[in-house]
């Protein structure tokens, strides 16, 4: 079927001669074809490529064929994927190729990161791997440490992984690769990302959102991606839905996503030439854009490289079609090392790559000779260790910031908005190397006054009255939290910085995301030359308990859960819950300078009664948490601990509830803003120590903790404490509606009425002065929970002696001063 002819550069574009556009497509070609050596070399490599790749998957010994392959050559556990790596082969062959005719620094994502056998392969051809592995010599040697080293203990894995120069994506988990992929355009004007989306990759709701990231990039100061889908047919046992799809229906959807879409198979002239007709197509886009005639909606390339599942190895074993079908996805041939039938087939097919004739002593002189060198190499690009192009923030003074405290708990500030107004110059003394990723929220979290400083990024035509959107804007914003995650990810990566505000409720979509980066720098750390790059900072806003209209489905806490999960000794994690505007600004400055970290900050954008000055915040944030001197007593009763801004408002409120009816209940208040620090040390990172831990929580003392989330969180932490079981826990239960907000409170159990009726039950132990009429205190509350419920059913809204409350410094006898 013949393609339907597309526009050369975009539908914009004025219509050109027919006779100058035909030779001007023959020069192109002329330009762009390969030659006799080039062609001759371009099978060499890619036979080579091949063989390294289906050698490391099953050879253990005799990995250069130099004597009958035998049974106990063959590895015992036979990991890997075959079935693209081949595919994978001939696509670097010719982005290498392109590297070097056109001196085109290119970084390369490879969404099936299963084929890790292929990167490996192509990276110790072009001598990438020597200066990081030196036994990875260019010689017989060192070839056979690189086959034998491949999914064997304390080799390589058999994925993508930063043991590699190269790699910034693993690949692992499917659908991520080419959000990736624009992440580390953004900002980076001359480098050109070649992303191979797998075509079952192209099945996930992550990879269908990114296609639309091109309406981000901005030809004009961002870099180009190329997307190459991977057409093989078939996942592990099921054909792939483009698969299944004609050319044209294929063609009617790139297009109606924005591209330029040209459909190649393995055939070396053809691919060349589908590769820098893509080449030239994104230096066209650019150059218009960057002369002051940017192309309104530009068609930026997309290759569909279709090819056999498996090509070039076995073509059939038994009865059993092997290559072109689903039998080639990971280890054909598995039972070679039992079974002489699969053993004689593993052998012809690897002596079909001609082994002794392509690894002769000047094999690395031939191979290298149409690669590019130094950093121009694909696995050398110096962006993917972004650590070494990494600059710090320059970021404002946050006191400059800060909100003053006339009086204690009088006044109000939303911490979203005075973070918003520190985040404004945070963007505007970092114009390329700092971006803010928000599904479609910034305003609703009231971070909207960066928009004095930058616009929201959007490349194509737009209504005039979208005045905010602008390319080259900083603030990415789009409904699809896995693109942000993933755009995030690729920018952080090489080597910049970014931070992720978004609805408390709705981060949890990139719970396996996060669990996916985590690994990647907790690995990355084992490698010295994988220097630190910036932290992955979350701001989670408009949080469970001040969901007033959006209801239930909008009352979800459990990121925390996710990332406490991964807070280890490593310190890659911290979470930190702030009291109030003047703790989030010490705490996110702190979160801006630090690296190798994912950082969660979870803070409302409703206004807050306010509780400590911008030095009191930063000093308890050394530690966090500490006893308030104000709220507390020397030889308490009972402890009162808040963790998180509506947690600390309620337990004060409780406090003050109780000096007025039951002086004689003694109370230390404990706020932790720091969540981590109620682990032990070694095992949590920043974990306190026992000491300092008892000091504030004696262990003969009861601890009521109330907490911003799930309950069972804070256990986890305080499992392995001495006496834990003096810690009562309370926090979200799952029980919420469109409600009030002290309702929600009332709902869950953590009011300051149900805070205050605890203090006393557990008071009344220890303190004979109130153990006779305690349970009259008790009932008294309850009767004010029962009054407040019957308020809400006919008002619609909390009662004034709720909304209206201020702290009040009501003296206790035994109270600090």
């Amino acid at each position: 079927m013949k393609h339907p002819r597309l526009p050369l550069f975009s539908e914009d574009t004025e219509p050109l001669n027919t006779l100058f556009l035909d030779f001007r497509r023959e020069v192109i070609r002329l330009a762009t074809r390969l030659t006799v050596d080039e062609r001759a070399w371009a099978q060499e490599h890619f036979t080579a490529a091949n063989y390294l790749a289906a050698a490391m998957i099953y050879l253990k010994d005799n990995e250069l064929l130099e004597k009958p392959l035998k049974g106990e050559h063959i590895k015992d556990a036979l990991l890997g994927h075959w079935g693209t790596c081949p595919g994978l082969n001939i696509l670097q062959t010719h982005l290498s190729l392109l590297a070097k005719k056109r001196s085109q620094s290119t970084l390369l994502i490879t969404g099936p990161g299963h084929g890790f056998a292929s990167f490996l392969a192509n990276s110790f051809i072009d001598g990438s791997l020597e200066p990081y592995y030196s036994e990875l010599t260019p010689d017989n040697a060192g070839t056979r440490n690189l086959i034998k080293a491949f999914c064997w203990p304390s080799g390589f894995p058999s994925h993508l992984n930063p043991g590699v120069p190269g790699c910034i994506h693993e690949g692992g988990e499917l659908g991520y690769a080419l959000g990736v992929a624009f992440g580390a355009a953004f900002d980076n004007p001359d480098l050109m990302v070649a992303c191979i989306v797998g075509d079952g990759e192209a099945e996930t709701g992550p990879t269908a959102a990114a296609w639309h990231s091109t309406k981000w990039l901005d030809p004009k100061k961002d870099g180009a991606v190329l997307p190459i889908i991977h057409l093989n047919h078939y996942k592990i046992s099921n054909p792939t839905i483009y698969s299944t799809m004609s050319k044209a229906e294929l063609t009617a959807l790139f297009t109606g996503y924005g591209y330029a879409p040209k459909f190649v198979g393995p055939d070396h002239d053809k691919l060349h030439a589908a590769i820098f007709w893509a080449h030239d197509r994104i230096r066209a886009i650019q150059h218009a854009a960057r002369s002051g005639k940017p192309n309104a909606r530009p068609r930026w390339p997309v290759i569909i490289f279709e090819s056999p599942k498996g090509m070039t190895g076995i073509p059939k074993l038994g009865k059993d079609q092997i290559t072109g079908t689903w039998r080639s996805h990971q280890v054909p041939a598995k039972d070679a090392k039992a079974n002489p039938e699969s053993l004689a087939a593993l052998e012809h097919w690897l002596r079909s790559y001609k082994p002794d004739h392509i690894f002769t002593a000047d094999w690395a002189t031939r191979l290298r000779r149409h690669l590019p060198e130094g950093p121009l190499r694909i696995a050398s690009n110096p962006h993917a260790i972004g650590g070494n192009l990494r600059k710090a923030l320059e970021l404002p003074a946050p006191e400059e910031f800060q909100v003053a405290i006339h009086k204690r708990g009088h006044d109000r500030a939303g911490s979203t908005p005075v973070f918003g107004q520190f985040l404004t110059w945070t963007v505007r003394m970092n114009k390329n190397n700092f971006r803010i990723y928000s599904p479609d929220e910034l305003a609703s979290n009231k971070l909207d006054a960066v928009l004095a400083a930058t616009s929201r990024a959007y490349t194509w035509p737009h209504d005039k009255a979208d005045a905010s959107l602008a390319p080259g804007g900083q603030v990415m914003e789009i409904l699809s939290e896995h693109t942000l995650q993933a755009w995030m990810q690729g920018y952080l990566l090489t080597g910049r910085h970014g931070l992720f505000p978004s609805y408390e409720a709705f981060l949890p979509i990139v719970d396996s995301m996060v669990s996916q980066y985590l690994k990647f720098i907790e690995m990355s750390i084992a490698y010295p030359w994988r220097t630190p790059v910036s932290s992955m900072n979350y701001l989670l806003t408009s949080v469970c308990w001040r969901q007033d209209h959006n209801g239930f489905s909008h009352q979800n806490p459990g990121f925390i859960n996710t990332l406490l999960n991964k807070a280890k000794e490593e310190q890659l994690v911290r979470i930190y819950l702030p009291a109030d505007a003047n703790m989030t600004l010490t705490v996110a400055d702190h979160c801006l300078r630090s690296t190798n970290r994912v950082n969660v900050i979870v803070a409302d954008k409703q206004p807050n009664r306010q509780w400590l000055t911008y030095q009191e915040a930063r000093d308890q944030a050394r530690t966090g948490a500490g006893i308030w001197p104000f709220a507390s007593v020397d030889d308490p009763d009972v402890i009162l601990c808040g963790i998180g801004d509506y947690q600390v408002q309620e337990c004060l409120a409780a406090i003050m509830l109780l000096r007025h009816i039951a002086p004689e209940v003694k109370v230390r208040f404990v706020n932790v803003s720091e969540l981590n620090v109620m682990g032990p040390a070694p095992f949590y990172p920043n974990g306190m120590d026992e000491g300092r831990f008892q000091q504030l929580f004696p262990v003969d003392r009861t601890t009521l903790i109330s907490f911003h989330g799930y309950p069972g969180a804070v256990k986890q932490l305080l499992f392995d404490r001495p006496a834990n079981s003096r810690f009562r826990v309370y926090g979200y239960i799952e029980k919420g509606t469109t409600t009030t907000p002290f309702d929600m409170l009332v709902r869950n159990n953590v009011s300051r009425y149900d805070l205050a009726r605890r203090c006393i039950e557990h008071a009344a132990h220890r303190n004979h002065v109130l153990a006779p009429h305690a349970h009259l205190l008790v009932a008294r509350i309850e009767k004010d929970l029962l009054a407040h419920q019957a308020y809400i059913l006919e008002h619609g809204r909390d009662p004034p002696e709720i909304a209206e409350w201020t702290w009040h410094d009501v003296a206790h006898p035994a109270a600090h001063r």
